[in-house]
């Protein structure tokens, strides 16, 4: 039996690497760009910022790669069943032999792409606060000076001059010139919005408002005003803004954050000027009322008048009449102080009665007899007394001359003292040689001791 395995010309074996690459190389060379649509599943995106996920339908799927550098110009983040729609080259991924898609271009399946990232940006302006009525600035009550960022050659700022030159050619227009669709337009009309606000605030010009808009067209056409950053700059404006984007029936990011929305940019300028013939007629209204008001208030005047002149009288009569209210008022006058005077003077006379009964003048009287009186029993108690007092002094003054030193020393007695002016009483606190004073009745004697003695006349001993 022969070996089916055992042939001298085996074909060469590729590796599992070279026959990827060749499959990817296959891949990648026969076909060319192609547009996939299918539902979005296990949509991942790491830290690295590419997109992986799976698209698919009712019967397959592939697995697909968007690098960061492309999904950074998508307008939405995919979900997991969303229905998109993708430009990509058909490749492998060698490392595991995974037949994918590297997606080049993305967008919602249908008229849904551009929606969706509207509605995505306008769910992110409505949670940071932009749409709040509590941000929105008032319009001012009149308007001399309009800034308008629009295209200088489009149907808006037409439409804007001729509405302003109907209603109110004296307000002035400064038109900052943009272009409103195509690539860059959001960076300008940002850009013209951020140069209106510093011409202001720098003094250079003085606007009361801006209009930011463009006319109709499709939604493509008006997407520049449905960018973050056009909406961001309308936020910002220190300047109130009304937003004037398309039709009536278009609606904008831009008109939800501006201060106001005008459905036309016609509409815009006429909800900021006044209308010339509109005020003329109230002028009129205003000069009629005030005509009828001036002719009603004269004839009330002359109505008032007539009364008056009615109910005046000839000044001579009202003369005679204050005369003689004058001469009974004077006549009432004298008779009240006649009265009055009469009155007082009883009043008077009772109090003169009653003043005499309780005059002072009597108990005076009897007290100055009292007093004298007393004075005559003081005087005399006074002098009992200081001929009592010098009795007992004289008698005190007997005895005090009794007991005096002086009468004793008048009967031949001395008085003897030391150096130190003791009295000396006892012979034996004296030495022979101490220096001693006599005091006589009269005169004092300065003597020297010789001897001491005692009673007897014996020397004391020593």
């Amino acid at each position: 039996m022969s070996n089916p395995f055992n042939n001298d010309a085996q074909p060469v074996a590729l590796t599992v690497s070279q026959l990827n690459r060749q499959a990817r190389s296959l891949l990648e060379t026969h076909f060319d760009f192609v547009w996939v649509e299918g539902e979005v599943s296990n949509f991942a995106a790491p830290s690295s910022g590419h997109w992986y996920f799976s698209l698919k339908d009712g019967n397959a799927q592939v697995r697909c790669a968007m690098f960061r550098g492309r999904n950074q110009r998508v307008r939405f983040t995919p979900q997991n069943g969303d229905h998109i729609r993708l430009r990509c080259r058909v490749s492998l991924y060698e490392g595991r032999g995974e037949f994918q898609l590297i997606v080049e271009h993305m967008e919602q399946a249908g008229a849904g792409a551009l929606q969706a990232a509207f509605d995505q940006l306008k769910a992110k302006l409505l949670a940071e606060g932009l749409f709040d009525a509590a941000r929105k600035k008032p319009l001012p009550d009149s308007i001399s000076h309009l800034g308008v960022v629009t295209s200088p050659t489009g149907a808006a700022i037409h439409d804007i001059l001729t509405v302003l030159k109907r209603r109110c050619p004296a307000i002035e227009v400064t038109i900052f010139p943009v272009a409103v669709q195509g690539e860059g337009a959001a960076a300008q009309i940002a850009a013209a919005i951020d140069t209106a606000n510093r011409l202001q605030r720098d003094g250079r010009i003085d606007l009361d408002a801006l209009i930011v808009g463009r006319g109709g067209g499709s939604l493509e056409d008006l997407w520049a005003f449905n960018e973050e950053i056009v909406a961001r700059a309308i936020a910002a404006s220190e300047l109130p803004v009304v937003a004037a984007v398309g039709h009536e029936v278009d609606f904008s990011i831009a008109d939800l954050v501006a201060d106001q929305r005008a459905p036309t940019p016609s509409a815009a300028a006429e909800m900021l000027s006044p209308d010339q013939r509109e005020q003329q007629q109230q002028l009129n209204k205003l000069e009629l009322d005030l005509t009828r008001l001036m002719r009603r208030k004269l004839a009330d005047a002359r109505t008032r008048l007539d009364h008056l002149r009615a109910r005046l009288k000839h000044p001579g009569a009202l003369l005679r009449e204050q005369s003689q209210r004058l001469d009974d008022l004077e006549q009432r006058l004298i008779r009240a102080q006649l009265n009055l005077l009469a009155h007082r003077k009883s009043e008077l006379a009772l109090l003169e009665s009653r003043l005499q009964a309780g005059s002072p003048l009597p108990r005076l009287r009897q007290q100055r007899q009292d007093l004298h009186s007393l004075e005559q029993r003081l005087n005399a108690g006074i002098q009992s007394r200081l001929n009592t007092q010098k009795q007992r002094l004289a008698h005190l003054a007997q005895m005090l001359g009794s007991l005096s030193p002086l009468n004793t020393l008048a009967r031949g007695y001395a008085i003897v003292t030391d150096s130190a002016g003791g009295v000396v009483s006892d012979a034996s606190h004296v030495n022979p040689g101490d220096q001693l004073t006599t005091r006589l009745a009269k005169g004092r004697l300065r003597v020297t001791v010789e001897q001491v003695l005692d009673d007897t006349g014996q020397p004391l001993p020593r």
